[in-house]
């Protein structure tokens, strides 16, 4: 069991902490060490430690963007992890402050991110920490609970089923990742398409207007 809270403990530390949580598949090992949880107090015993190590992860980005200021948005990890998610997530904490770090919680990549552009950017330590450590207790409430619940379904169903309520589930997951995977890749795929499509000046292929560089010839007059 200890070995249980230790592994969702380093991995929520890492998962939300700049720089490691790009190469780290927290919410995955999360999900798999829920799973191995026995009893609902071992799931609320869980849920607190990954909850700390989740703020502790935010509070390191948030000091790293607090020291460098805007310096880091130069940085080679910001280029790699994308500036324009950068200047997406500073824009949001401008226009929303506490909440976008609160919202951010829940986002893959942009969780990792905004603590530090929250540092960078001057949000305040008082205002920063509550919203942080509100969407660290919810984020791990949600997938302890989450892998928790699967496990009882598992063996609900290895109890009525067998071996193949163990094929149902996994084939189950998997095609609900792959859809998952699948639809993330054609929203971005359509989002690039749009930034890169050109803009043809002077109205669409139909325009007959005065601007589309066609002259209008008068109509004959016929005289009795």
């Amino acid at each position: 069991m200890w070995v249980v809270v230790l592994v969702a403990g380093v991995v929520s530390l890492g998962e939300c902490t700049l720089a490691v949580g790009l190469v780290l598949p927290g919410e995955t090992v999360l999900l798999a060490a829920a799973m191995a949880v026995p009893d609902v107090p071992a799931a609320a015993l869980v849920t607190g430690v990954v909850a700390g190590a989740a703020l502790g992860g935010d509070a390191i980005g948030y000091t790293i963007g607090r020291r460098l200021g805007p310096r880091l948005r130069e940085t080679r990890l910001i280029r790699r992890m994308g500036r324009d998610r950068w200047d997406d997530a500073a824009r949001t904490l401008r226009r929303h402050g506490p909440w976008a770090v609160l919202g951010a919680r829940f986002l893959p990549v942009v969780r990792t991110m905004t603590p530090a552009a929250a540092g960078a950017s001057g949000l305040p330590l008082h205002r920063f920490l509550p919203a942080a450590g509100l969407g660290a207790t919810v984020w791990a409430a949600l997938h302890v609970t989450a892998g928790y619940l699967l496990r009882e379904a598992a063996e609900r169903l290895e109890h009525t089923f067998g071996v193949l309520g163990w094929v149902v589930l996994a084939v189950g997951i998997v095609a609900g990742v792959a859809a998952w995977k699948l639809r993330r890749h054609r929203a971005g795929a359509r989002a690039r398409r749009a930034r890169a499509a050109p803009t043809v000046p002077g109205g669409g292929a139909g325009d007959t207007g005065p601007g589309d560089g066609r002259a209008v010839r008068p109509l004959p007059v016929t005289h009795d």
